[in-house]
């Protein structure tokens, strides 16, 4: 802990004239919010150096960031102008100039005025895909102004598998120095995963008006249009959204079964209003709120133990259901509206990293 001058004055004059030790000091100071651990450690010092006072030039030298580091560093975290992509990672660059991770660290935040950002996966867009996010996005701002979004259910599917999904970049395996790689059991170096693992496929609506019951769709079933009409819609999707409101409007992506003739007939007919797919930014599950949030917490609360079959799997997935919080649902679907101005903003391009 950090002592003030007058601590350090009335602890050395204590110890050199009293013999004080640190568990006496934590007696007769009860209230100075000092640490044994602190104590102790200013206790040696000023046994070892009659004083308290830091000596002149002690603390840790700055010799890893010279001028010339600074120099190499600058030329290997930025990528050249001339090769695109040419930069090095931290550790890379430690390793090429051989000086600790850590000062690389420090010369790219304080000598070089740095600051690092992760970069996300993004769909690649087409001229024609930005043209026709920006123009669907413009249609839909005007056609949904703020008091009728609380009325949209927004809906989507997703797969869940049985072997959780990994991030690799920081899995790693600390070993005693020498330990050559050869002799470190496979099954601690491996992340061994099935070849097909089992899976469950679920089907939900959201809207600020509440959410349907999650709906899973029978393995081994492919989703085709009239699976989609018959299963899906007319049977769990629809009738659920109906109890909450008499008007509401349905939001659907563009997957295959979706764009179905048949299906646009359908929700058509059924429904008081939808979007159908000629209004629905292509490409674009930055502008569905199950797709941006809803998916990424499920996922968080069904993985957080392994899970063992696939009848544990169906079991996290609907507890996950059961217990999500309205109030989450609520603040996504207020970013909906945003997410379409961003979208207008970028011309129909990537804005979901400025957000």
């Amino acid at each position: 802990m950090a002592f003030s001058e007058e601590d350090k004055i009335v602890i050395t004059f204590l110890r050199q004239n009293k013999h004080y030790g640190a568990k006496k000091f934590l007696k007769k100071f009860p209230n100075n919010g000092w640490t044994l651990g602190g104590l102790s450690n200013l206790i040696r010092k000023i046994d070892l150096t009659g004083t308290s006072k830091r000596r002149m030039g002690s603390g840790r030298p700055r010799t890893a960031r010279k001028i010339e580091n600074i120099e190499q560093v600058s030329d290997l975290v930025l990528s050249q102008e001339d090769r695109p992509q040419s930069h090095l990672t931290l550790r890379e660059i430690a390793r090429e100039i051989g000086i600790a991770k850590t000062s690389v660290h420090e010369i790219v935040k304080k000598d070089l005025g740095q600051k690092c950002f992760i970069k996300r996966s993004a769909t690649e867009l087409t001229e024609a895909n930005k043209q026709a996010r920006l123009e669907r996005s413009r249609i839909l701002l005007d056609r949904y102004p703020a008091h009728m979004v609380n009325f949209i259910w927004f809906t989507d599917e997703k797969l869940f598998t049985i072997a959780t999904p990994k991030n690799s970049q920081n899995d790693r395996l600390y070993a005693a120095m020498g330990t050559l790689k050869k002799n470190i059991p496979a099954d601690r170096l491996l992340r061994t995963r099935p070849t097909f693992s089992q899976s469950l496929m679920v089907s939900v609506g959201v809207s600020a008006l509440g959410k349907t019951d999650i709906h899973f769709i029978e393995p081994g079933v492919k989703i085709n249009g009239a699976y989609y009409r018959d299963s899906l819609l007319l049977e769990k999707l629809l009738p659920y959204i109906r109890n909450f409101s008499d008007y509401y409007t349905f939001q659907q992506d563009g997957a295959p079964a979706h764009r179905a003739r048949e299906t646009v007939e359908l929700l058509t007919s059924e429904t008081p209003d939808f979007i159908p797919p000629n209004l629905w930014p292509p490409n674009s599950p930055d502008s569905n709120p199950v797709d941006y949030k809803i998916w990424g917490i499920m996922q968080e609360k069904v993985y957080r133990r392994k899970i063992r079959n696939i009848e544990e799997l169906r079991e996290r997935i609907v507890n996950a259901w059961n217990e999500f919080d309205q109030l989450v649902i609520d603040a996504a679907i207020g970013q909906w509206r945003v997410r379409l101005e961003a979208c207008v903003e970028a011309n129909g391009g990537h804005f979901e990293h400025n957000l």
